[in-house]
């Protein structure tokens, strides 16, 4: 029994969810998400002020996708009503990031700066020229923007130069020995 999917989606006042047909519709303050439903594996439920997501049957397969359904509702209502932040740290002499218009200006060490497009629906900001800040009410959005920029330049293991989560820790090695 899955632990994560027995909790029922507490859906705070202002937010509304329907299901039309196989996709399930979220909407809060912050605007509207959306997601496919899986109706062949759990059933989805919405009485007042909350969301229950139960598999239809006892199979491996609908066990399986019971708790990760129940989380992915669960990233709906939290995004439309507080958003998802991820924080990037740069380290790295003469490594930098600015915002300018719809794109991101990274200097990363290479002969030429890296241009990065904003997608719809993200927020970038830079508060200090090592610091990016990405913010949006997709988790999965969000979360992809940050590692494609983490990509860019990831931090080496030697000096821990390179593009880096907030708060990752990154192993360090020894260098060479005379």
């Amino acid at each position: 029994m899955s632990r994560i999917g027995k909790k029922p989606v507490a859906m705070p006042s202002g937010v509304s969810a329907n299901v039309e047909g196989q996709t399930l519709t979220v909407k809060g303050p912050k605007g509207t998400l959306s997601m496919q439903l899986l109706d062949d594996l759990v059933k989805y439920e919405i009485a007042e002020g909350e969301i229950r997501v139960t598999p239809l049957v006892d199979a491996q397969r609908n066990r399986a996708a019971w708790g990760m359904q129940r989380t992915q509702v669960q990233n709906l209502v939290t995004g439309v009503t507080e958003g998802f932040t991820k924080v990037l740290e740069i380290n790295g002499v003469g490594y930098r990031a600015a915002v300018q218009g719809k794109n991101l200006q990274l200097a990363l060490g290479y002969s030429h700066d890296v241009v990065y497009p904003i997608p719809e629906g993200i927020q970038i900001v830079t508060p200090k020229p090592t610091e990016i800040t990405i913010t949006g009410i997709d988790a999965q959005r969000v979360g992809q923007v940050a590692a494609e920029i983490r990509a860019f330049r990831s931090p080496e293991p030697y000096k821990g130069k390179g593009v880096k989560y907030a708060g990752e820790y990154i192993f360090r090695k020894e260098g060479k020995k005379k």
